[in-house]
């Protein structure tokens, strides 16, 4: 099993027994690797941890545990600014010295998930501050399938 993310149709291929494609959003401020750039890091990535497992669709997580909430659109206008994480993470960690691993391009230190996001969002176009967004009904969809020490190479 592996997921393939092309940052430039902005989507994600699960290919395993079977193949699926789902829109994502990755960074707004497009494809890099250094810390605080708020890019999305290419190259050859494992998934390191995986949670939300379980929880309801919406599930807000803050430090990776669930907060308690779930999110509405009340929730939203209550916090116009915040940056949402929901429903699950999969955090992935850089394979390649240099590139993604390490010192200052490290993606796991750098807290790069796949995770959920309002609905409201846009899919297919960048828009987040380095993570790859999703649809919540298809990252549970995709969560499900996914075990920790997945390949994932994200790709322009």
């Amino acid at each position: 099993m592996e997921l393939i993310i092309n940052l430039s149709d902005q989507s994600l291929e699960l290919r395993g027994e079977h193949t699926e494609r789902f829109a994502i959003s990755s960074a707004c401020n497009g494809a890099g690797e250094a810390m605080g750039s708020e890019s999305t890091p290419r190259g050859r990535h494992v998934v390191r941890a995986r949670f939300g497992a379980g929880l309801p669709q919406g599930a807000v997580l803050s430090g990776r545990k669930f907060s308690g909430e779930i999110h509405d659109a009340a929730l939203a206008e209550q916090y116009p600014e915040r940056d949402w994480v929901l429903t699950r993470i999969l955090w992935l960690g850089g394979l390649d010295a240099g590139r993604n691993l390490g010192g200052d391009v490290d993606s796991f230190r750098r807290f790069i998930y796949i995770h959920g996001t309002p609905d409201s969002e846009p899919m297919g176009r960048p828009a987040s501050h380095g993570c790859i967004r999703m649809r919540n009904a298809e990252l549970i969809r995709l969560f499900d399938q996914v075990p920790v020490g997945t390949l994932v190479t994200i790709t322009e």
